[in-house]
């Protein structure tokens, strides 16, 4: 599978300064700056570095930040799934997973996470893969928001709407526990209908393997 990355920059305006958004992010670029404090969502925001660190060097790893100056207010990971997850049984080249994204309370509203998903998925190696991201209602910053869930639902759908992911239907069990919760998935526009059915076959695993 062919995993060039090819980056790509831009500036964003926000109230706390004009940011830099930009990616995929190499780990050499990546060792200079700092994560903010406030990206705390997955882990501590040391721990959360060191991932993306990590991230950057996995082939099909791809990191996009939104910076100022040299502190990472936001980024957003594309990788593989989880091998413990369904998503990953499939053993598909093809089947990569926006697997976070997160952005410092000082900047939303600003259209970010957007700026961050739209440039990811603008990307012509995008156009050779499915690209998922499973919406999980108890990830999201529902304190500090004030957004109830099914308003911070329909932010995540705009958010990756900017991209190109739209909702698909799953019978995987821990999106079905929450009706809030959601499969999205891209599928490049050179993708072979070989991987979308057996995209459609994970998407459904109990159906095909239960029957």
């Amino acid at each position: 599978m062919n995993h060039k990355k090819v980056f790509s920059s831009q500036l964003l305006e926000s109230r706390i300064g004009t940011l830099t958004i930009e990616g995929p992010m190499s780990y050499e670029a990546l060792l200079p700056l700092s994560l903010h404090e406030g990206l705390k969502a997955f882990r501590p925001a040391e721990q959360q570095y060191d991932a993306l660190l990590k991230i950057s060097q996995f082939p099909e790893g791809r990191i996009l930040v939104a910076r100022l100056d040299q502190l990472i207010v936001g980024y957003v990971t594309i990788l593989y799934p989880d091998p413990l997850e369904r998503w990953s049984e499939a053993k598909m080249e093809e089947l990569i997973e926006l697997g976070a994204i997160e952005v410092i309370s000082d900047v939303r509203g600003a259209g970010v996470g957007k700026a961050l998903v739209r440039q990811a998925m603008s990307d012509d190696a995008m156009e050779d893969f499915i690209v998922i991201t499973t919406e999980y209602y108890w990830h999201w910053d529902l304190k500090n928001t004030g957004l109830t869930v099914w308003d911070y639902r329909k932010m995540m759908e705009k958010m990756m709407n900017a991209g190109g992911l739209i909702e698909y239907t799953t019978d995987d069990p821990e999106i079905a526990s929450h009706p809030a919760n959601c499969l999205m998935a891209r599928i490049g526009s050179r993708v072979s209908q070989q991987s979308i059915d057996a995209f459609d076959r994970i998407r459904f695993y109990n159906r095909y393997h239960n029957s």
